[in-house]
């Protein structure tokens, strides 16, 4: 019998604040690229997190990954570290990183990927506003 890959999602929530700025970069320079982001006093947002695993289920307990377990890896990895914090400060795992999006949801990847237990990590998608969003689906594959 051939086995079936499913796809589960836990979405999670934070607040944390972060500022756009390059400081190899004239003050101007900054404000040209990143604009409001650069802000001297930071500025913050309203993050949903999806975490996506995939997987077969096990064939005792139907789960690829028991949620429960899931959601406390989630909060212990990521949201614990990021809840009103902020990014460029306060996140170990984001030191001397841009605080950008797409740096953040590579981070997040980062901090969970080595907890997915008997399924794997497919995608992180991190909503900043109702209109922006990143997906991170891991490295890229470049061998062929």
């Amino acid at each position: 019998m051939k086995k079936k890959l499913i796809y589960i999602t836990r979405k999670e929530h934070f607040n944390a604040a972060h500022k756009l700025y390059n400081p190899n970069w004239s003050a101007e320079e900054n404000d040209a690229v990143f604009g409001k982001c650069a802000n001297k006093n930071w500025h913050g947002h309203n993050f949903d997190l999806y975490v996506t695993i995939k997987g077969t289920p096990n064939e005792d307990t139907g789960f690829i990954m028991d949620l429960k377990k899931l959601r406390d890896v989630i909060q212990a990895e990521v949201i614990e570290q990021l809840d009103h914090k902020n990014i460029n400060l306060d996140v170990p795992f984001m030191k001397g990183k841009m605080a950008s999006i797409e740096n953040l949801a590579v981070g997040i990847w980062e901090q969970l990927e080595p907890h997915i237990e008997n399924g794997k990590l497919h995608s992180i998608r991190l909503w900043e506003t109702h209109n922006n969003y990143v997906e991170y689906f891991g490295e890229e594959n470049t061998e062929h």
